[in-house]
């Protein structure tokens, strides 16, 4: 099993971001914004966090665009590219002429907040200076595909067309390319090619890159600072210039805790053994289709500590859902996870009982029906696993598989079902709301003693 480590995965001190907003592309997401009147096109700096949810085979999930109603008229998008294996692109189009900037590089770990800079001056003398794209602090300097930027070029950025956050128009002037992703720290600035450490810094400690405070920079007339911190107006903007965005299909429940400064656990889509369906920021998986039971894997293993989620089943085959842990060894290559050696789960099913390597070890526990949330209550100091059923406890202190190392969430269903996960970021709503001895997640039912939400800050304590 690859164990993927989070390229902003280490606590660390100093600003603390408090909010990202998770966009879906089945729901068709995105936030939108007009200029009543344009300003400087030709020097602007954009600047957003974005931690990926799927990586697209059929269409590229745009980050950031400005376009009118229509590909002909123009436009700049900033997305993630399919074509070529998730680069990141920027692509540009007027008068009928193309240009891209494509880079070589890849980004495909979704487990990871990557912090994206693109900071323009087509003023420069130098083609190179005209537009700097940054990733997590560094500049870029190869591309696949990189077309001369005409001196003093006008952008539609700072334009009187819309400017949209996870869409971007077709030819025919409908959107697609909605992402799949969670956004955070969202700025633009305009009239200014910025610098890098205006919107970061690298840490001391860890060598990692982190956000700092950017509530402070001058943004111009038509620049934003979107930190997603009111739920009730998720297009806010903070900058002091009232350059709200308009909210399509989001909601408060679209509003997370998981951010660049504390990163937290989802599903791994790149790790796949049945036809899944990841959505809502990978919290929630669908199967379909005639595979046997496969499983989808957390993004955050542990070898220690005592760690809390909560799933929230749904399905027309309650008996489907099989849920529980599963080790760093175990062969994930093919389906049928409940009969693998490593992996320690309660099925829903006769009666319900723990599997432990493939084995049926007791039962009659009792079941869950549709709409009950189990939660999981792993304790890796002593090789323990207990169960609940909508806050009450119906495993207590199982002992799981001997062969363990380090230990990730399993999701494990059969055909048509569905299952919502909440490491501390529900896709659904809660009805009361509970946090850890920390204080960070949102759980449905009260997290038992001495038990932590799956993320970063938790993990620098108890990890």
């Amino acid at each position: 099993m690859p164990l993927i480590i989070p390229s902003n995965s280490i606590s660390a001190g100093g600003f603390a971001v408090d909010n990202s907003l998770r966009f879906n592309t089945g729901s068709s997401d995105y936030l939108t914004r007009t200029p009543a009147s344009a300003t400087d096109r030709q020097k602007f700096t954009i600047s957003a966090w974005c931690k990926r949810g799927d990586l697209r085979t059929d269409d590229s999930t745009t980050i950031f665009s400005a376009g009118s109603t229509s590909v002909s008229d123009g436009y700049l998008v900033l997305n993630w590219d399919y074509i070529v294996g998730n680069a990141l692109v920027v692509q540009w189009r007027d008068g009928g002429s193309n240009g891209f900037k494509r880079t070589t590089q890849v980004f495909r770990d979704v487990s990871a907040w990557y912090h994206i800079v693109v900071a323009v001056d087509t003023t420069q003398a130098s083609n190179s200076n005209r537009m700097k794209i940054y990733v997590n602090g560094t500049q870029v300097t190869s591309f696949s595909t990189d077309t001369t930027i005409t001196q003093n070029r006008n952008f539609l950025v700072n334009s009187t067309v819309p400017q949209r956050f996870g869409a971007q128009v077709s030819g025919g002037g409908s959107l697609f390319g909605y992402i799949n992703a969670y956004l955070s720290e969202v700025c633009l600035i305009d009239g200014t090619q910025n610098a890098v450490t205006d919107f970061g810094e690298f840490d001391e400690d860890s060598g990692i890159w982190k956000p700092i405070d950017v509530s402070g920079l001058t943004f111009g007339t038509n620049g934003f600072y979107l930190p997603f911190e009111n739920s009730a107006a998720l297009g806010q903007d903070d900058s002091g210039n009232g350059n709200n965005f308009t909210v399509n299909n989001l909601t408060a429940i679209d509003q997370t805790t998981d951010t660049p400064t504390n990163n937290f656990c989802t599903l791994n889509p790149l790790i796949l053994t049945a036809s899944y369906t990841f959505s809502e920021g990978n919290c929630k998986l669908v199967t379909s289709g005639s595979d046997s039971t496969g499983g989808g894997i957390g993004t955050i293993g542990v070898s220690q500590g005592k760690w809390f989620w909560e799933l929230k089943l749904l399905s027309g085959n309650m008996g489907n859902h099989t849920h529980g842990i599963i080790s760093e060894f175990t062969n994930t290559n093919q389906s049928a996870l409940q009969n693998k050696v490593g992996v320690t789960q309660f099925r829903n099913d006769d009666g319900g009982e723990m599997v432990k390597d493939g084995t049926q070890t007791s039962a009659d526990y009792g079941t869950f029906s549709t709409g009950d949330i189990m939660g999981v209550a792993l304790n890796a100091d002593d090789n323990q696993i207990s169960i609940y059923k909508n806050g009450s406890v119906i495993v207590s202190n199982f002992t799981i598989s001997t062969t363990r190392g380090i230990l990730f969430p399993l999701i494990c269903m059969g055909i048509n079902c569905e299952t919502q996960c909440n490491f501390g970021n529900a896709p659904y709503a809660i009805s009361s709301g509970n946090t850890d001895g920390n204080g960070y997640g949102n759980f449905e039912y009260a997290v038992p003693s001495g038990y932590y939400a799956l993320n970063t800050k938790n993990l620098a304590e108890y990890g």
